[in-house]
């Protein structure tokens, strides 16, 4: 059975630590919840942490004023140790003291070659600091610890769709860099795309947005 540890940082119940816990772990102002929050900002059941093939699924249940995960509004995310989930006026930590002292360890490992970093002998995710849980993680970076992990044993045709996708983000990225340039005015260099790139930019946005709606939504 996966369990998961959630450390609380901040809100009426900081300093709780809910240890141990077996999935799914739900997280609300219910009594019914796992983690009961009393707070007006959280709804009645709020989020969801549920395990799939090893990955821990974070996922909100339409709440009113959403679920953040280091800093970003997010509807569905596969959680990384040392992760920072904000839920109402409370933040969490995901995982436990001794789960973000080990996976430091590994990146250490790691940063030194003495670890490859596609090892799959532990599945945890790196904080990357030696500085307390949540007190040195780059504010505003959704993945402090680098890109997610790509997902393996993907049915052919579920394989061909990712490619699909990256692709196409690939090829607009590409046009955007390709008709960029830096220009400088004698203060700080900028760089300056044409208008028709900067819609073009605007538009893969709003794609990438319907994308991780419908992902996280399939029926809407």
């Amino acid at each position: 059975m996966a369990l998961v540890t959630l450390q609380v940082v901040s809100g009426l119940e900081k300093g709780s630590v809910y240890s141990d816990l077996p999935t799914p772990v739900t997280i609300g102002r219910e009594d019914d919840n796992t983690i009961r929050l009393n707070d007006e900002s959280v709804s009645r059941f709020h989020v969801k942490i549920q395990e799939d093939g090893g990955k821990f699924i974070l996922t909100d249940l339409d709440s009113t004023n959403g679920t953040r995960v280091n800093g970003h509004p997010m509807h569905m995310r596969v959680l990384q140790i040392g992760d920072l989930v904000a839920v109402g006026r409370s933040l969490l930590i995901f995982g436990s003291e001794e789960e973000i002292t080990l996976q430091q360890t590994r990146t250490e490992l790691q940063n030194s070659g003495v670890l490859s970093s596609d090892s799959h002998t532990m599945s945890l995710h790196s904080d990357q600091s030696s500085s307390p849980p949540g007190e040195s993680r780059s504010e505003g970076e959704l993945f402090p610890q680098g890109p997610p992990e790509v997902p393996r044993d993907l049915r052919p045709v579920h394989a061909a769709l990712v490619s699909d996708v990256l692709a196409y983000v690939h090829d607009q990225i590409a046009a955007i860099l390709e008709n960029a340039e830096e220009q400088s005015d004698g203060g700080q260099p900028q760089i300056v795309v044409p208008q028709a790139v900067w819609q073009r930019l605007l538009k893969t946005e709003m794609h990438l947005a319907i994308y991780l709606r419908r992902i996280a939504d399939p029926d809407q």
